[in-house]
């Protein structure tokens, strides 16, 4: 989730921007550049790395004094880390700068048309392309803010794009589709960014664009309007946080907000995997279609809650390819002497891409000749780096130990990978391809659905904060939801917390019930799995004849359940391999409420890191 900083004002700018950019660091990024509006021209700086980096460029040649000026810090999708794929990016008269978030899904096609058309693009990314589409749009109106409305008309995908023209030298101009972007206004000054963090040391005072508008800032004011030119209507709201707070979105720790991240993070994982005709493109994947074809067994490596969103895979797989699927926690695979050839393909999952345990498997693996494809969140990092492809989530980055939107893409990204080789080796028909995807488009709406009724968890969670243990339940993808379920109470409630598959409940863990106990079960779609469901209605049943206190998460229309639910959360309809996408959102909410409630840090649990990077 890169960070955006834009100023129109009496200030040094560059000294805004850089302030700017650094109150954004939380985010995560892996370059940074800064543009300004000077002598009639444009001065530029970008360093990849940290901000430290770009100090140090700036220190060493400085740029000129300037009252206009747009920042960018990077984190990587198109291209990697380097200093030629930082933003900003020019066009090659060296007159438009442009900074971007997001993603432009029809670049391919514009690169090439401007690549007819004479235009040099030396960089890997997808922002070049619009500096070189805004210069010639400006070159014919003599507007910023007209011929940013003429390319976005030309942009496919979820963007925020920030530009400045040398020939506009008190103008700044945004656009924003899916991707944020707010107005600050101060006195006789206007800043622009992706969150007020950016600017609220200058004011609270902020206007949010809403989806499809341009805003120009100058120095007398600021206009907004929508793609097609028509005035827009523009919230106005005074931010009433400091500044801490204020990188939280208001919210009172990142992981909560990182939990309201999800549908928007869900969406983007998906954005630029499916063309025109619905066919996958991911392009990442470097593997040739003819060594995919020949593989005969796939292994999941992962830790903590990456190996439960390989334990998913594993179902999606199997029943997508008819490959045989294993799944090994990273940190045991290669000291039980794995079977491997040259036909196995190893998955390897990780948020950071560092995870040093996933790593020294992966490296196992390539020297057993299998092939690696990494599933990761964090652009160059070691993993990917090692691997033979890799499948980049677009969570963006998690402060919160405890993932959560990691978690969700992370499964998206194993039902690409999964629905890839379904149609690499023919398993799946285009038209079955399709249909799973256009499920999968709905999952982002599905959990924005969850998220609006959690009150009733939040309330459950609190009731259940003077309790040592909560036990959860579930069948087929459900069983992965409860262990993941359960490792979330441990990190950050410090209970004893432990998920089973409910078909084991009668061989042993039913003696564990007991009076007032809570017990979470996840229960699978009537329609989908009809038998499994019967037979956890019945576990149900016995556990609730034991006194314990039967917490069900069932689908909107199950009325089964609705006897033995001493507390009963709804979750949208779902297929029944998709489930875990809506089923595990309650289970977060549960436990940072109940980690809050017992007075916990919730955002950094203690004894944990963010990425483990020893063995």
């Amino acid at each position: 989730m890169c960070g955006i900083v834009g100023y129109v004002g009496p200030q040094s700018a560059l000294d805004v921007v850089m302030a700017g950019l650094k109150r954004l660091e939380y985010r995560g990024y892996d370059s940074a550049g800064v543009a300004v509006l000077a002598d009639g021209g444009l001065a530029t700086a970008k360093r990849a790395g940290k901000l430290v980096n770009l100090d140090k460029e700036l220190s060493e040649h400085p740029l000129p004094s300037a009252a206009t000026g747009i920042g960018h810090t990077r984190w990587a999708t198109h291209g990697g880390p380097t200093d030629a794929n930082a933003h900003p990016h020019l066009d090659n008269a060296g007159r438009v700068a442009v900074v971007h978030n997001g993603i432009i899904e029809n670049f391919a096609p514009l690169r090439a048309e401007l690549a007819e058309r004479g235009h040099e693009l030396p960089s890997e990314t997808d922002t070049e392309v619009v500096a070189h589409l805004l210069a010639e749009e400006y070159s014919a109106c003599a507007d910023l803010a007209e011929a940013m409305r003429l390319v976005c008309g030309r942009l496919e995908g979820a963007f925020t794009l920030v530009a400045v023209h040398a020939d506009a030298p008190d103008v700044v101009v945004g656009a924003r589709r899916n991707s944020p972007l707010v107005v600050g206004v101060g006195e006789g000054e206007y800043f622009l960014a992706s969150d007020v963090a950016a600017f609220i040391a200058h004011t609270r005072s902020a206007v949010e664009l809403g989806q499809d508008q341009v805003v120009e800032l100058r120095r007398d004011g600021v206009t907004v309007t929508g793609f097609d030119g028509t005035p827009a209507d523009v919230r106005s709201y005074h931010v009433d946080w400091d500044a801490s707070a204020a990188e939280k979105s208001g919210y009172a720790s990142f992981m909560l907000k990182e939990i309201a991240e999800q549908p928007k993070a869900v969406a983007d994982t998906l954005l630029g995997r499916i063309d025109g005709s619905g066919t996958l493109s991911l392009d990442e994947v470097r593997i040739p279609a003819a060594v995919l074809r020949e593989v005969d067994k796939v292994v999941v490596v992962a830790c903590g809650t990456a190996f439960h969103a390989g334990l998913i895979a594993k179902y999606a797989i199997e029943h997508w390819t008819r490959i045989p699927c294993e799944v090994e926690l990273a940190s045991e695979f290669r000291y039980r002497d794995p079977i491997l050839d040259q036909q196995t393909l190893v998955v390897a999952i990780s948020q950071s891409g560092e995870t040093m345990d996933t790593l020294m498997a992966l490296r196992h693996a390539r020297e057993q000749g299998a092939r690696v494809l990494a599933i990761c969140n964090t652009n160059g990092s070691t993993i990917p780096r090692e691997s033979d492809a890799v499948l980049y989530t677009h969570a963006g980055p998690e402060v919160a130990v405890a993932s959560t939107k990691a978690f969700l893409t992370q499964l998206v990204a194993c039902y690409l990978v999964a629905l890839y080789l379904g149609q690499v080796r023919g398993t799946k028909y285009g038209d079955e391809i399709r249909d799973v995807v256009r499920d999968l488009s709905g999952i982002s709406g599905a959990v924005e659905r969850v998220l609006q009724t959690m009150d009733p968890v939040r309330e459950l969670a609190r009731s259940l904060a003077h309790k040592n243990t909560v036990l959860f339940l579930g069948r087929h993808v459900g069983h992965p939801v409860a262990l993941e379920g359960a490792l979330k109470l441990k990190e950050l409630a410090y209970m004893h917390a432990e998920g089973f598959a409910a078909g084991e409940l009668k061989h042993g863990p039913i003696a564990l019930i007991e009076e007032d106990l809570p017990v979470v079960v996840v229960v699978p779609s009537p329609r989908g799995r009809s038998v499994l469901h019967d037979k956890i209605v019945s576990n149900i049943q016995e556990i609730r004849a034991r006194g314990a206190r039967t917490v069900v998460i069932a689908e909107e229309g199950d009325e089964a359940v609705v006897p033995y639910a001493d507390h009963l959360v709804r979750i949208p309809a779902t297929p029944t391999l998709l489930q875990p996408l809506v089923a595990t959102v309650p289970l977060q909410v549960f436990a940072c409420e109940l980690a809050t409630a017992r007075g916990n840090e919730v955002d950094q649990p203690r004894n944990l890191a963010k990425s483990v990077t020893v063995e």
